[in-house]
């Protein structure tokens, strides 16, 4: 199950709000009940989304944090850019083929 956040973030995206601030424009807070957390405060110029509007975006939140680990992973598996343009300059072969094989390794939803 995807989280509410990320749920929020698809919901902002689809009705033209690329940026969400969830410290002054959405604030979350866990129900104290144990079921999990609830938008408390909405400060956005859309409405705020229904239960079945969030619902509606579980699929794609989903494949969207499942993405998000695997670009953290490719990321750490990179290293860093200045060593990667070393990389290129001495083989530009060698670092092609390793950076397909994180991708193969590491593939994205």
């Amino acid at each position: 199950m995807a989280n509410l956040s990320t749920k929020i973030k698809m919901y902002c995206d689809a009705n033209g709000v690329s940026e969400v601030d969830f410290m002054k424009d959405v604030i979350l807070q866990d129900d104290s009940d144990g079921n999990g957390a609830y938008i408390k405060e909405w400060n956005l110029d859309i409405a705020q989304p229904t239960d079945a509007q969030l619902s509606a975006h579980e699929t794609a939140a989903n494949t969207e944090e499942a993405n998000n680990v695997v670009r953290s992973t490719r990321r750490t598996a990179y290293g860093d850019i200045g060593e990667q343009l070393d990389e290129i300059y001495k083989d530009i072969d060698a670092w092609k083929a390793r950076i397909k094989s994180i991708k193969d390794n590491n593939p994205k939803s």
